[in-house]
């Protein structure tokens, strides 16, 4: 298998992540956007919470219980998690850059991205060798992340459009999140293609596994509930786990 197909397969499926800018360009009356980012918060947050619990902490605990002992396994598994955990605050405070509009949302629109881009950075990786050993297994696999990608488009783009006003900012680091994962193939193709184990990406999964809950339990949940708009949160979450089990089945 060349280089170019499996690369191609990694770079669609991470720039599908652009597709949740989409909601951006949509016309809110002003009485309807507190429902509309409630809405996507608790989406974005299902999404996150739901990725982890069903895929990310399975498939990183089986590949590091799989190389070690139980209980070495079982602390190495804890200590990753929890220095994920743990990242979420020491970017909290890394992160001042002032904006003209909400703060915080724009504190979360930037927590989401840089989540998101070590969340696509392995899925870059994982789509590309799986693509590279078998075509359609890495479509497959393309195709359910592809599905996931959208509201995580979402969650980074719309807090950051109604922090700045600026449809320009939420594109770019929408974007930027969704190069991660061409990176990933590129840096699998170049350094990983005979040297990367499950155990590898189970460490990368878990670590980024911790920093996904906490973000939506610390930041995302929070905020959501800050706009008293209780029946889109419920909707926002029905929707995030209808488009969880359609990435499931596939």
């Amino acid at each position: 298998m060349s280089f170019l197909m499996p690369f191609c397969i990694s770079l669609i499926a991470g720039l599908s992540t652009m597709l949740g800018t989409i909601v951006i360009f949509f016309k809110w009356r002003r009485e309807n956007i507190n429902k509309f980012i409630t809405f996507c918060l608790s989406l974005s947050l299902i999404i996150m919470i739901g990725i982890s619990i069903t895929e990310l902490i399975p498939e990183a605990s089986y590949a590091i219980l799989t190389e070690y002992k139980l209980a070495k396994g079982v602390f190495i598994s804890f200590l990753v998690f929890l220095i994920g955990v743990l990242s979420v605050y020491f970017l909290n405070k890394k992160i001042t850059k002032q904006s003209s509009g909400d703060i915080d949302l724009y504190r979360l629109g930037i927590l989401s991205m840089l989540a998101l881009m070590l969340h696509n950075l392995p899925e870059g990786i994982v789509t590309f060798l799986s693509s590279y050993q078998n075509i359609g297994l890495g479509l497959k696999i393309s195709i359910a992340i592809m599905l996931h990608n959208i509201p995580e488009g979402i969650s980074i783009a719309v807090p950051i459009y109604y922090a700045t006003g600026s449809k320009k900012e939420a594109i770019k680091k929408t974007f930027v999140s969704g190069l991660a994962e061409p990176l990933g193939a590129l840096l699998a193709f170049i350094f990983l293609r005979n040297f990367i184990t499950d155990t590898m990406i189970g460490l990368i999964l878990l670590f980024v596994a911790g920093l996904m809950i906490t973000l939506a339990i610390h930041e995302l949940l929070p905020k959501a509930l800050k706009y008293y708009e209780n029946k889109y949160i419920v909707l926002g979450f029905i929707v995030g786990i209808l488009l969880l089990l359609a990435s499931e089945l596939l």
